[in-house]
Protein backbone atom coordinates (compact mmCIF):
# COMPACT_ATOMS: atom_id res chain seq x y z
CA UNK A 1 0.00 0.00 0.00
CA UNK A 2 1.34 3.30 -1.07
CA UNK A 3 1.03 6.12 0.52
CA UNK A 4 0.87 7.99 -2.74
CA UNK A 5 -1.84 6.73 -3.67
CA UNK A 6 -4.32 7.22 -0.88
CA UNK A 7 -2.53 11.40 -0.12
CA UNK A 8 -2.23 13.70 -2.38
CA UNK A 9 -0.29 17.33 -1.47
CA UNK A 10 -3.60 19.08 -1.56
CA UNK A 11 -4.68 16.38 1.39
CA UNK A 12 -2.14 17.62 3.84
CA UNK A 13 -2.74 20.46 6.76
CA UNK A 14 0.64 21.70 7.80
CA UNK A 15 -0.83 23.65 10.57
CA UNK A 16 -4.37 22.71 12.41
CA UNK A 17 -6.36 25.95 13.19
CA UNK A 18 -8.00 23.47 15.82
CA UNK A 19 -7.02 23.35 19.79
CA UNK A 20 -9.92 20.60 21.06
CA UNK A 21 -10.60 16.86 19.80
CA UNK A 22 -13.93 17.10 18.64
CA UNK A 23 -12.74 20.77 16.67
CA UNK A 24 -9.57 18.65 14.94
CA UNK A 25 -12.07 16.36 13.84
CA UNK A 26 -14.08 18.39 12.16
CA UNK A 27 -11.06 20.13 10.07
CA UNK A 28 -9.93 16.80 9.09
CA UNK A 29 -13.53 16.48 7.49
CA UNK A 30 -13.43 19.21 6.17
CA UNK A 31 -10.72 18.85 4.48
CA UNK A 32 -11.25 14.81 3.51
CA UNK A 33 -14.19 16.50 1.65
CA UNK A 34 -12.35 18.76 -0.58
CA UNK A 35 -10.53 15.46 -1.73
CA UNK A 36 -13.40 13.36 -1.84
CA UNK A 37 -15.68 15.28 -3.05
CA UNK A 38 -18.33 14.22 -0.11
CA UNK A 39 -19.98 16.13 2.52
CA UNK A 40 -18.20 17.15 5.17
CA UNK A 41 -20.86 16.64 8.12
CA UNK A 42 -21.19 13.10 6.06
CA UNK A 43 -17.34 12.28 7.12
CA UNK A 44 -17.20 13.94 10.64
CA UNK A 45 -20.25 11.93 11.49
CA UNK A 46 -18.36 8.89 10.47
CA UNK A 47 -15.15 9.84 12.11
CA UNK A 48 -16.73 10.93 15.54
CA UNK A 49 -18.93 7.66 15.87
CA UNK A 50 -15.66 5.53 15.72
CA UNK A 51 -14.15 7.19 17.97
CA UNK A 52 -17.07 6.61 20.08
CA UNK A 53 -15.38 3.31 20.27
CA UNK A 54 -12.66 4.10 21.65
CA UNK A 55 -9.69 6.78 20.44
CA UNK A 56 -7.76 6.24 17.88
CA UNK A 57 -4.91 8.33 19.87
CA UNK A 58 -2.33 5.72 19.58
CA UNK A 59 0.42 6.79 21.43
CA UNK A 60 3.70 9.34 21.32
CA UNK A 61 1.78 12.09 19.72
CA UNK A 62 -0.31 10.23 16.84
CA UNK A 63 -3.43 9.89 16.22
CA UNK A 64 -5.45 7.97 12.79
CA UNK A 65 -8.84 8.89 13.07
CA UNK A 66 -10.42 6.60 10.29
CA UNK A 67 -14.01 5.70 8.81
CA UNK A 68 -15.74 3.81 6.03
CA UNK A 69 -18.28 5.64 3.81
CA UNK A 70 -20.59 4.06 1.62
CA UNK A 71 -20.06 4.53 -2.33
CA UNK A 72 -17.03 6.14 -1.98
CA UNK A 73 -14.51 5.15 -5.26
CA UNK A 74 -11.56 4.38 -3.41
CA UNK A 75 -9.32 4.89 0.54
CA UNK A 76 -8.16 8.34 0.84
CA UNK A 77 -6.30 9.75 3.44
CA UNK A 78 -5.78 13.06 5.32
CA UNK A 79 -2.22 14.04 7.23
CA UNK A 80 -2.65 17.36 9.50
CA UNK A 81 -0.17 18.74 12.25
CA UNK A 82 -1.20 20.59 14.91
CA UNK A 83 1.24 23.02 16.16
CA UNK A 84 0.32 22.49 19.86
CA UNK A 85 -0.31 19.23 20.93
CA UNK A 86 -4.09 18.63 21.50
CA UNK A 87 -5.56 16.66 24.19
CA UNK A 88 -7.07 13.39 22.05
CA UNK A 89 -7.64 10.93 24.89
CA UNK A 90 -4.82 8.83 23.40
CA UNK A 91 -4.02 5.38 24.80
CA UNK A 92 -0.89 6.70 26.70
CA UNK A 93 -2.42 9.59 27.75
CA UNK A 94 -0.51 11.97 25.93
CA UNK A 95 -1.49 14.89 23.77
CA UNK A 96 -1.36 14.54 20.26
CA UNK A 97 -0.06 16.64 17.26
CA UNK A 98 0.52 14.31 14.49
CA UNK A 99 -3.23 13.23 12.44
CA UNK A 100 -3.53 10.72 9.81
CA UNK A 101 -7.02 10.21 9.09
CA UNK A 102 -7.91 7.63 7.03
CA UNK A 103 -11.23 6.92 4.82
CA UNK A 104 -12.44 3.79 3.22
CA UNK A 105 -15.25 2.60 0.96
CA UNK A 106 -17.36 -0.02 3.00
CA UNK A 107 -16.34 -2.77 1.22
CA UNK A 108 -12.77 -2.23 1.21
CA UNK A 109 -11.94 -4.55 4.02
CA UNK A 110 -8.20 -5.45 3.38
CA UNK A 111 -7.25 -2.52 1.86
CA UNK A 112 -8.25 -0.54 4.78
CA UNK A 113 -6.28 -2.75 6.93
CA UNK A 114 -3.14 -2.72 4.77
CA UNK A 115 -3.48 1.19 4.70
CA UNK A 116 -3.74 1.52 8.87
CA UNK A 117 -0.74 -0.86 9.09
CA UNK A 118 1.36 0.86 6.34
CA UNK A 119 0.92 4.12 8.13
CA UNK A 120 0.94 2.74 12.13
CA UNK A 121 4.57 1.50 10.88
CA UNK A 122 5.34 4.47 9.29
CA UNK A 123 4.21 7.16 12.48
CA UNK A 124 5.98 4.12 14.99
CA UNK A 125 9.01 5.72 13.95
CA UNK A 126 10.32 8.30 16.06
CA UNK A 127 12.57 9.65 13.63
CA UNK A 128 10.06 10.28 11.05
CA UNK A 129 7.62 11.64 13.47
CA UNK A 130 10.38 13.94 14.48
CA UNK A 131 11.09 15.19 10.66
CA UNK A 132 6.92 15.56 10.27
CA UNK A 133 7.29 17.99 13.54
CA UNK A 134 9.97 20.23 11.92
CA UNK A 135 8.67 20.09 8.22
CA UNK A 136 8.52 23.80 7.09
CA UNK A 137 5.42 23.30 4.44
CA UNK A 138 2.97 20.93 3.44
CA UNK A 139 4.66 19.87 0.46
CA UNK A 140 7.77 19.22 2.70
CA UNK A 141 5.39 16.54 4.99
CA UNK A 142 4.21 15.40 2.01
CA UNK A 143 7.66 14.49 0.51
CA UNK A 144 8.50 12.43 3.78
CA UNK A 145 5.26 10.47 3.45
CA UNK A 146 5.97 9.78 0.45
CA UNK A 147 9.99 9.18 0.21
CA UNK A 148 10.36 5.39 0.70
CA UNK A 149 7.80 5.22 -2.81
CA UNK A 150 9.99 7.87 -4.45
CA UNK A 151 13.11 6.40 -3.52
CA UNK A 152 11.84 2.57 -4.43
CA UNK A 153 10.62 4.14 -7.60
CA UNK A 154 14.06 5.89 -8.44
Amino acid sequence: MDISSILTPSGVIPALRSGAKKAVLEELAEKAAEVTGRDASEIFSVLLDREKLGSTGVGGGVAIPHGKLNDLDRLYMVFARAGNPIEFDAVDEHPVDLFCMLIAPEEAGADHLKALARISRLLRNQGMCDKLRGAGSADAIYALLTQDEAEQAA
